[in-house]
């Protein structure tokens, strides 16, 4: 599970992202029609506004701000991650499964701890801010599709490492940055990058 990350603007690699998206008429646009700004440093929560990394009509990858959350076939619920086990079947991911992939930029994503209480019941610990050990940025695998004319995007969660299983029973899919172009690419077969996938992840306690 994955429904909060994070932005330092100060990491150069990602302020340039979000400079690009800043001056992205697509973000304008967004502002006009939704009256909200592009989330740009500090926590991001589901349906922000926020910079994502996608082909172009020519192929090319750019950047693109996109809504966070796809809106569920029942029309009740916004989906916010997609399970990587089950994306290339379920019906509401499938088609972004095979062509329409992003890469989400962030400097770490956060996860709350769960554990039993002595009654049976789930309970929510402490906060951590996660990420890839030795990378200033963490490049979270999407999924997106247009919605109302307008891009909206998943997080793939998977089976979490052992580790990370002692604070929650899922993780975001993570690759290396050489394998974005990869990722995004329509024409691969994102089943071959699974096994890049990103395991050995430093997770520290948030006050």
């Amino acid at each position: 599970m994955c429904t909060r990350y994070a932005f330092d603007i100060t990491q150069p690699e990602l302020k340039e992202i979000i400079d690009i998206a800043k001056n992205s008429a697509l973000t304008a646009k967004f502002v006009d029609t939704h009256a909200r700004p592009l989330t740009t440093d500090g926590e991001v929560r589901p349906t922000d506004i926020v910079p994502v990394i996608a082909p172009n009509s020519k192929g090319e990858k750019c950047i693109f701000p996109m809504q966070w959350g796809f809106t569920a076939r029942d029309n009740k619920r916004t989906l916010f991650n997609a399970r990587l086990e089950t994306a290339s079947e379920k019906p509401t991911f499938k088609s972004s499964w095979q062509s329409h992939r992003c890469i989400i930029p962030a400097s770490h994503y956060y996860e709350w701890e769960h554990f039993k209480s002595p009654n049976g019941k789930v309970k929510t610990g402490d906060k951590y801010a996660i990420q890839p050990t030795g990378c200033a940025t963490t490049w979270l695998c999407g999924l997106y599709r247009i919605e109302d004319g307008y891009p909206v995007f998943v997080v793939l969660t998977k089976e979490p490492t052992e580790d990370l299983a002692k604070i929650h029973d899922r993780m975001p899919l993570m690759l290396p940055k050489e394998k974005i172009n990869d990722w995004i690419n329509p024409s691969s077969n994102p089943a071959d990058l699974i096994q890049f996938a990103l395991s050995d992840t430093v997770a520290e306690p948030v006050n």
